[in-house]
């Protein structure tokens, strides 16, 4: 990645505050404490009333905001993608709900664990019908800040926002809806409930060379028998940090600090994997680096 001054892309040129939310304070409080319910609990439900359920984006935006206060978390990182022309996919990823290598390493016996030692990932498990009692997954990058990016009156250059990036791991994000399947969820249901996440799995740090362009690699899965899956995985936006370079100056707009600490995670490389609880699995994000990680079920 460069770091020299680089030109504002036309995703960003247009990034606005949000209009003021339509649905009342007290509705949205009503909806957020539903869908933080729901969350905490891991047991997905039918959409609210129509009175309760948001009619524009602010007004998602503003319900998952609500959530974020009702769930009382640090926000310990975030979901992001690129903006199409009528979507925005953006959502909070709560402190509670990230396994991180880094705390299972100090956690370790002498403060130490070798990186081919498997770990664990606690996570709700799908109640989708074709993957249920699976772990869903989606194999990711994140990118952690060493520095607060505030709110201002001015766009964030991208040498501003690499600068501000202190490491970046392979990641896997974890995935759950607070809706059953055939509720009708819309998109904007979906973005009020923080767009499928439930949590993350930060894995090892990689150390990208000055030409790492991260767009595609070769994703191999090993299971506990030996079988394998191969998939050619490609980030849908090509170049990883475009979404985080969007979701600085989204959230800026919005009057909302990035903090130094929080890793963002920028879309999926290859879709939603539906993987086994209680097995060894073994992630080899091509020549970037591998983890092997057992998911196991949360209970509370």
């Amino acid at each position: 990645m460069t770091s020299e001054l680089q030109p504002i892309p036309a995703e960003l040129a247009g990034i606005t505050a949000l209009p003021a939310a339509r649905l009342t304070p007290e509705l949205q409080q009503k909806s957020a404490a539903m869908l933080a319910q729901r969350r905490l609990t891991g047991v997905p439900g039918p959409l609210p009333d129509d009175r309760l359920r948001p009619q524009s984006v602010a007004d998602a935006f503003s319900v998952q905001q609500q959530v974020a206060r009702l769930i009382a978390q640090p926000i310990a990182g975030w979901k992001c993608l690129l903006p199409s022309a009528d979507k925005i996919v953006v959502a909070p990823i709560y402190q509670g709900s990230v396994c991180c290598l880094d705390k299972q390493l100090d956690e370790g016996s002498q403060n130490h664990k070798m990186l081919n030692e498997t770990l664990q990932c606690q996570m709700w498990p799908s109640t989708v019908p074709a993957s249920a009692g699976l772990a869903r997954v989606e194999p990711e990058l994140a990118f952690v800040l060493v520095k607060d990016l505030l709110p201002r009156q001015t766009l964030y250059t991208e040498a501003e926002v690499d600068a501000a990036i202190g490491a970046t791991h392979l990641a896997l994000e974890l995935i759950q809806s607070r809706f059953v399947t055939d509720s009708g969820a819309g998109f904007l249901d979906q973005l009020a409930d923080g767009l499928f996440n439930q949590g993350l799995f930060l894995g090892p740090e990689i150390q990208p060379t000055a030409d790492f362009n991260g767009s595609e690699f070769q994703l191999q899965l090993t299971f506990a028998d030996g079988r394998t899956q191969n998939f050619a995985a490609v980030h849908p936006n090509q170049q990883p940090r475009a979404g985080l370079y969007w979701l600085v100056n989204f959230l800026s707009a919005n009057g909302i600090p990035l903090q130094a600490g929080q890793a963002v995670i920028t879309g999926s490389y290859a879709g939603v994997l539906d993987l086994p609880f209680n097995e060894n699995i073994q992630f080899q994000y091509g020549d970037w680096g591998q983890f092997m990680v057992k998911f196991v079920i949360k209970t509370s």
